[in-house]
Order: structure tokens, then sequence, then C-alpha cells
């Protein structure tokens, strides 16, 4: 799993490509809780280049989600250009109510 960062005006892109499994959940994780500490409530994680995602790698969103939600002034991480199939994963477990979808970053990053 590759996981990069750009910052953009008014939020921070995280892109995350291969396999996020029970092994690479925690480098997730801590990269996405890494920006909340730094102060970066905005969030957008494009997964078009991600090809699984298991339940570890569901936990470490839930959990950057969480943490952002409860800070103040309250921020959000928003889910592009993820894949159908994957897609199916968040709503397997009901998070497709939780996290908002975007088709393209440009949409994702201008909803913030």
């Amino acid at each position: 799993m590759e996981i990069t960062s750009e910052a953009m005006k008014r939020c921070e892109l995280v892109t995350v490509s291969g396999r996020i499994d029970s092994y690479t959940a925690p480098d997730l994780e801590k990269a996405l809780l890494g920006l909340i500490q730094a102060g970066q409530k905005q969030i957008v994680v494009n997964l078009r280049d991600a090809t699984f995602i298991s339940s570890a790698g569901l936990k470490a969103l839930l959990s950057a989600l969480m943490k952002v939600r409860k800070s103040i002034p309250s921020g959000d991480v928003a889910i592009s250009e993820i894949r159908p199939e994957l897609k199916e994963s968040f709503e397997l477990v009901g998070f497709d109510r939780l996290f908002k979808f975007y088709d393209h970053d440009t949409q994702a990053v201008g909803s913030f």
C-alpha cells in the first residue's frame, strides 16, 4: 500500500493505492490521525488505486472520521473516486451513510 498526501486550499487530499488490509491499515490510520493531530480537519481520501479494503481498513477510516467530527470546529472525511467493488464493502457495514462519496477529487475538495 502507498499513501500520498497533498495539501489543498480547503483540505488535505490523501491518495491510497494497493491493498488496505490488516497489515497495512495501521499505516493508513497513523497517516490520517497524524494529519488530524497536525490540525487538518477536512480530509479527502482518494481510493481510485486501492484494490482491496478489509474491515481493518474500514476501521482506520472510521477512526479518522470520528476524530474529526468530535473536534472543535468539527471536520469531515470524504471518499473520492472509489471503485464500485470497494464501495460495496462500505455499503455492507452501513458506512455509506457515514461517509460522503464523490466521483472526482475536484467535487470532493470543492465540498469543503
